[in-house]
C-alpha cells in the first residue's frame, strides 16, 4: 500500500518556540537596562509623541475624543491630556491615543506600515501611572511595546502588506505594541506565562479594516491608528492583573493570528529575531513637519530651494513634484484636511518661507486666493524611482521662476527619517512648538526638561501633572 508524506514548509512548521522566545524576552525586558543610544531614542519619540497629544487638544478629533472621555465620567487612576482630573485607564488609554493622532505629526514605523507612538505610550503612560511606576519604568516599556509590535507585523509577512491589503497594519501592530508595553507596567509583574496569554489577549482583539483613507476628516483615522489599538492594548494588560488566564499560543499555535492572517506567508522566526540587538524604536521615523508622511520630502525639497537659491512667492511660476506614487488619496487637492493637502502646504511654505503647526492646520486657508493662484499652478507626477527599501519616502521639486530658470531639489532621506534622525535640539523644537499650542512656554520648558531626564522621574505622576490643564 502506497504512502504520502505530508510536506510543511519551514515557515508554516512551528512549535510556538518564537512566541516563548517572545514572551520571555518580555519578562527580562522589563528590568534590563537599555544602551544609551536606544534609551536618548525612546525618550525622543516619547516626548514626540506627548507633544502631539497636547497640540491634539486644539483640533476636532482630539476634541471629539475629550468629550467622549468626560461622557464616560470621571474618576479613576489615569490622566487625560488636556482634561482635569482623572480617568478610568482604559478610557484614558483610548482618548490620549486619538489626541496622538488627532492630525499628522506623531512617529512612524515603515518596515512595519505602522504609527507605534499613538498606540503605544497612551497606555503605558496610563498604566504607569496608575501603578506609580517611575520615569525609568515607561521609558523600558515603551521600547518594549515597539519592538513587539513590529516583530509582530514581520512576522505576518507579505500578505497583509501586499497592495489593496484588507486589514490595517496600523492597528495591528499597534495592538501587539500596546499590549506589551502597558503590560511592563502592571501593578505585579508578570511571568512568561502570562506574557503568552497577554499576547493571545491582544491577537483576539486585533482588528482594523484598510479603508481608513476614506475617512476624509481623519476621525476615525484617529480611532484606528490610535485610539483602537490603545484601548484594546490597554484593557488586554488590564484583564492579566486581574488574574486572566489564556490561551498559551494564539500566534503560531492551532488557528492562531500567524496562521489567520499570514497563512503561508507568515514566518514566526521573525517575533524573536534579534530581540535585544535590534530595536525597533532605531528603526522609527519622527515627522520634521506636522503633515502626512508622504508630503515631508516634497516640503523639505522646497524648503532646500527657497534657502538655497534665495526664491520666494515673487518668483514663482510653476512647482512641478514626483513622489513614488504620485497624487494619491492622501495627497490628493480635494482633501479635507490642511495637513494631508500637498498643494496647499508647499503654497503655505512658499508664502511664509517655512511650514509651522499652525500654517499646516489651517483649513480656512486652503481656498483663500493667494493660495489658489499658486495651487492652480503645481503638479503632481509618479516616479517610481523615488522609493527603495532603504529610503521609501523620497520627493523631487522642480521650482520653475518667472524668468525661466528652474532649480532642482531631491530629497532622498528626509530629516527626522530612520535613516537621518533628527538631533535632541531638533526633536526638542519640534515638540516645544506643538506643547505651546496649549500650555504655556514655562510649562512646556519643563515637560520637555522632564522627558529628556525621564530615567530620573520617581513617579510618572509627576509628568501627568505638567499635562494637566492648569
Amino acid at each position: 500500500m502506497a504512502t504520502t508524506e505530508k510536506k510543511t514548509s519551514a515557515k508554516s512548521a512551528s512549535d510556538g518556540a518564537s512566541t516563548i522566545a517572545l514572551a520571555e524576552y518580555m519578562v527580562r525586558a522589563r528590568t534590563a537596562a537599555l544602551p544609551d543610544e536606544v534609551a536618548t531614542r525612546a525618550k525622543h519619540h516619547i516626548l514626540d509623541t506627548l507633544a502631539a497629544m497636547v497640540s491634539g487638544t486644539t483640533l476636532p478629533v482630539g476634541k471629539m475624543a475629550m468629550k467622549y472621555a468626560t461622557l464616560q465620567g470621571a474618576g479613576g487612576d489615569a490622566t487625560i491630556i488636556g482634561l482635569k482630573g482623572r480617568y478610568n485607564s482604559v478610557v484614558a488609554a483610548l482618548a490620549n491615543g486619538m489626541l496622538a493622532h488627532a492630525d499628522e505629526t506623531d512617529d512612524s514605523h515603515a518596515p512595519a506600515g505602522m504609527h507605534p507612538g499613538c498606540a503605544i505610550l497612551p497606555p503605558a503612560l496610563a498604566m504607569a501611572e496608575k501603578n506609580g511606576k517611575s520615569g525609568g519604568d515607561l521609558l523600558k516599556a515603551v521600547v518594549l511595546g515597539y519592538d513587539v509590535g513590529a516583530r509582530v507585523m514581520r512576522s505576518i509577512g507579505a500578505n497583509i502588506r501586499e497592495p489593496y491589503r484588507r486589514y490595517d497594519t496600523h492597528a495591528f501592530g499597534g495592538v501587539f505594541g500596546a499590549a506589551a508595553a502597558a503590560g511592563a507596567c502592571t501593578s505585579t509583574p508578570l511571568d512568561a506565562t502570562q506574557c503568552r496569554y497577554l499576547l493571545s489577549y491582544a491577537a483576539q482583539q486585533a482588528s482594523g479594516l484598510a479603508s481608513y483613507p476614506m475617512d476624509t476628516f481623519h476621525v476615525e483615522k484617529g480611532f484606528i491608528f490610535g485610539g483602537m489599538p490603545a484601548r484594546s492594548g490597554m484593557t488586554a494588560a488590564t484583564m492579566l492583573e486581574a488574574g486572566f488566564t489564556g490561551i498559551e499560543d494564539d500566534l503560531e499555535g492551532y488557528n492562531g493570528f500567524l496562521p489567520s492572517h499570514g497563512a503561508e506567508k507568515a514566518d514566526p522566526v521573525q517575533l524573536s529575531d534579534k530581540l535585544g540587538e535590534r530595536f525597533e524604536i532605531m528603526r522609527t521615523n519622527i515627522k520634521k513637519y506636522s503633515v502626512g508622511s508622504p508630503i515631508q520630502a516634497p516640503v523639505d525639497c522646497l524648503a532646500n530651494i527657497m534657502r538655497e537659491h534665495k526664491v520666494g512667492p515673487d518668483d514663482f511660476a510653476e512647482i512641478i513634484v514626483y513622489t513614488a506614487r504620485g497624487e494619491d488619496k492622501i495627497t490628493r487637492s480635494d482633501q479635507h484636511m490642511s495637513s494631508l493637502n500637498l498643494r496647499y502646504l508647499l503654497a503655505a511654505t512658499l508664502i511664509d518661507g517655512g511650514l509651522s503647526f499652525h500654517a499646516a492646520h489651517d483649513d480656512d486657508r486652503v481656498h483663500r486666493p493667494e493660495i489658489e493662484t499658486i495651487t492652480s499652478k503645481i503638479s503632481i507626477r509618479a516616479n517610481p524611482e523615488l522609493a527603495s527599501a532603504e529610503s521609501p519616502r523620497q520627493g523631487m521639486v522642480e521650482f520653475v521662476t518667472r524668468d525661466g530658470r528652474t532649480f532642482q531639489n531631491r530629497v532622498v532621506k528626509v530629516r527626522g527619517a530612520m535613516e537621518n534622525p533628527m538631533t535632541t535640539e531638533e526633536v526638542a523644537a519640534k515638540a516645544r512648538e506643538l506643547l505651546r499650542v496649549a500650555l504655556p512656554a514655562e510649562r512646556s520648558e519643563r515637560v520637555v526638561e522632564a522627558v529628556l531626564s525621564l530615567e530620573t522621574l520617581p513617579k510618572l505622576a509627576d509628568l501627568a501633572l505638567l499635562l494637566n490643564p492648569a
